[in-house]
């Protein structure tokens, strides 16, 4: 008796007849009615009688809102792997992570002869099919730098460009029966899929023994592959069919059931009567037997990578199949941040605030072989320069699948948008309304990160920063309380989280009040900045004395093997009064000899536009930052010495201000609200950077920008955080994060009992 554990899933094997091509369709969106998980097509490319299936499955998938949809299986020979990748990627992207890989090595070899393919033996098959598994899983792993090169005999790339990334990790499927097949799919494929009517007595039980045997020798967890089977027609009453089934997946360890057949009941039946009484009849029994889900298992290999300080085995259940461990293959795809590479211990990727609740709640009970408490990042969209939502040992808690947006009053234009979503996706909900919300100038910023710092953007001149938009935010406190933060709610917590929210808990959502905007002017502007000094001055005076629609970033790229120094400006008009805007953008050109310049009028989601995050780290940069009232001839001149040291590689100025500054300085806990600009360098030195900007900037300093500063000595704290500010955080610390909780961005020492 062999029981993997696999959540249980059912699909219907649909016929991809051209008689009628919308009969497959109708097939697939019955089968989705009737409560189906996937849906599937056989896939004969040389059968003029059928649709061709890639085709259908695309359509299929824009037809269907949920279901999963794969071939049953994909023939390789005629499909070539580098290609079926992009577009598997593609549609998964598209669908939102509903589409699955089943292939299958050839057969037919008459047919795919004469379609172009050369014939192959059942040895070269197998050899064939390893060579395109590693195309198509090199062409998915975006985290690799290189291009992609496989010398197959039968399959060959040589320096193929990697991506697109798809929406979710393809499963790869192998129709298989030979221990040969058997044995590769062990150990580079996710599943095993034989159809039952080619199966004779024994055959799942001899196969099993096979993958289990090859999948162990590989490192690998026999339950790392799933078992899914096509069933012929029922001969018997439902319940002899439940009963069938349930022995399958007790005795047999199937998890994945797919009829076969275009007849509309039965596809009804198999979904609205078979798969709840099996579901119901496998997980009574599972509770019985103590039985360890499938997400919770792995191999030699991933347990080898694991952590001694983590307690994997107590990972909360709801949590198992969302947990990624060093051995996992989508590790790589969440260990890094944006600019830093990371090595967690564990990531976990909650969904709702319960979830939340308990994986702080697990982080929390992990302890060091000292005592101490392991590394715990939040992530929201893992975007930040200081690179703090990851760390290495520790436990990040990842809360990208908290990414909802939904407009709750709209005479208000008050939205509620999770933690975990991105800005440009923001943007991009809201320009429909005529709305928008300043948020940085990149689109793949997570919205937890800036709603909790403070948000200086492209409309900040115009807008204030993102905090000043926020009007309550849900809260999972350190000690797992849920709690809801407003001006009426707990408003002192309330205050905190605007501006030290990364020291007080984990904001699982957010209400924001978006401001009416429209089009806007969005310019690009490059100027020779040989007079560097001059130019920054007379850019920041413009600024200044310019109405509150422009805000303007400036970065500055320092001379390099004999060419000029320039400055690249990115520049908002909010807007869509163009003449204004340009006489605005001509005087903002007088601030140095005019290199090039486009201008474009667009939705503010063009500027900040959605984006797909796959981070893979970049080293361990260090960042610094000062705000200034005004950048003077003093500022310029030494800011021009950093840019000319040769120690930092990245220099940018972002104009505040404006709205901004309305805001009393009091009202929130980022309390930097007479400055105007924020000026930042980045290094690949902390060592060398410190004391270069503690002498040209320091003398400037009017406090930091939390999110762009990496100096972690501890008068850093009082220039995020002045005076009383801090005396406030403190005792917020203290009554709501006494033990230090949230301890990774910029600490702030509990004040002492009152």
């Amino acid at each position: 008796m062999t029981d993997y554990g696999h959540d249980l899933a059912f699909g219907s094997f649909i016929t991809p007849t051209n008689a009628d091509p919308q009969a497959p369709v109708r097939l697939a969106r019955l089968s989705e009615d009737s409560g189906l998980d996937l849906v599937t097509f056989q896939d004969h490319p040389y059968q003029p009688a059928f649709l061709d299936t890639w085709t259908l499955l695309t359509w299929v998938a824009a037809a269907t809102e949920r279901v999963t949809v794969a071939g049953n299986v994909l023939n390789l020979p005629l499909r070539p792997p580098a290609v079926l990748a992009r577009a598997a990627a593609s549609l998964d992207l598209l669908s939102g992570g509903r589409v699955a890989l089943g292939v299958g090595a050839g057969g037919f070899w008459d047919a795919i002869e004469a379609m172009g393919a050369t014939r192959l033996t059942p040895g070269e098959s197998v050899d064939a099919l390893s060579e395109a598994i590693d195309v198509m899983r090199g062409i998915w792993d975006v985290g690799q730098r290189r291009a992609l090169r496989v010398e197959g005999v039968h399959h060959r790339v040589v320096g193929a460009k990697r991506g697109p990334a798809p929406a979710h990790d393809i499963p790869l499927w192998v129709g298989a029966y030979k221990p040969r097949m058997l044995r590769l799919l062990a150990a580079k494929a996710d599943g095993w899929l034989p159809s039952a009517p080619y199966l004779k007595d024994g055959d799942l039980t001899r196969g099993n023994t096979v993958i289990d045997e090859a999948a162990l020798a590989s490192g690998r967890e026999p339950a790392e592959i799933r078992r899914l089977l096509n069933l012929g027609s029922p001969s018997g009453s439902t319940a002899a069919w439940v009963e069938e089934l349930v022995r399958l997946a007790i005795d047999d360890g199937v998890g994945t059931f797919m009829v076969m057949g275009d007849d509309p009941d039965l596809i009804r039946r198999f979904g609205q009567e078979v798969a709840p009484a099996v579901r119901e009849a496998v997980a009574a029994e599972r509770a019985s037997r103590g039985t360890t889900p499938a997400v919770a298992r792995r191999g030699a290999n991933a347990i080898a990578l694991r952590r001694e300080h983590i307690a994997y085995h107590d990972v909360p259940r709801s949590l198992q199949d969302r947990a990624v461990e060093p051995g996992d293959r989508a590790y790589e795809g969440v260990r890094h941040n944006y600019l830093r590479a990371g090595s967690p211990g564990l990531v976990l990727r909650p969904r709702d605030a319960d979830e939340v609740a308990q994986a702080l709640a697990f982080a929390r009970a992990q302890r060091l072989p000292d005592g101490g408490a392991v590394p715990l990042g939040v992530r929201s969209g893992g975007h930040g320069i200081s690179g703090r939502s990851t760390n290495d040992g520790g436990v990040v808690v990842d809360l990208g699948a908290l990414d909802g947006i939904e407009v709750l009053d709209a005479a208000t234009r008050r939205v509620r948008v999770g933690a975990g979503a991105t800005w440009g996706a923001v943007a991009a909900a809201l320009a429909p309304h005529g709305w928008a919300i300043t948020s940085g100038d990149f689109g793949g910023v997570g919205v937890g990160g800036l709603a909790t710092t403070a948000g200086i953007g492209l409309l900040g001149r115009s807008q204030g920063l993102t905090i000043d938009h926020v009007v309550a935010a849900d809260v999972v406190t350190a000690d797992g309380r849920q709690v809801r933060a407003s001006a009426h709610e707990n408003p002192e917590l309330f205050w905190g989280l605007r501006g030290a929210g990364a020291n007080l808990g984990v904001v699982t959502s957010f209400e924001l009040e978006a401001g009416a905007l429209g089009d806007v002017v969005y310019s690009q502007m490059t100027l020779d900045a040989s007079d560097t000094a001059g130019l920054l001055e007379r850019w920041a005076t413009t600024v200044e004395q310019a109405p509150r629609e422009l805000t303007s970033f400036l970065i500055l790229s320092p001379p390099r093997r004999g060419q000029s120094p320039v400055a690249q400006l990115m520049t908002v008009w909010a807007g869509d009064d163009t003449d204004a805007a340009v006489g605005q953008l001509e005087a903002l050109a007088d601030a140095g000899p005019l290199l090039g310049h486009q201008a474009y009028l667009l939705p503010y989601s063009g500027v900040v536009q959605p984006v797909e995050r796959h981070h893979a780290g970049g080293g361990d940069p260090a960042v610094r930052s000062t705000l200034v009232t005004h950048l003077d001839d003093r500022v310029a001149r030494d800011f021009e010495k950093v840019a000319w040291s040769g120690e930092a590689y990245f220099l940018q100025v972002r104009a505040t201000g404006g709205a901004t500054n309305d805001v009393d300085p009091d009202a929130t806990a980022y309390a930097h609200r007479r400055q105007n600009f924020l000026l930042t360098a980045m290094s690949g030195s902390q060592e060398r950077l410190d004391p270069l900007w503690d002498e040209q900037m320091g003398p400037h300093a009017d406090g930091l920008y939390l999110s762009f500063d990496t100096d972690t000595r501890p008068e850093r704290l009082a220039d995020a955080f002045p005076g009383r500010t801090l005396d406030r955080l403190r005792a917020l610390k203290r009554d709501w994060d006494p033990d230090c909780v949230f301890r990774s961005n910029f600490p702030i020492p509990p004040a002492p009992p009152a």
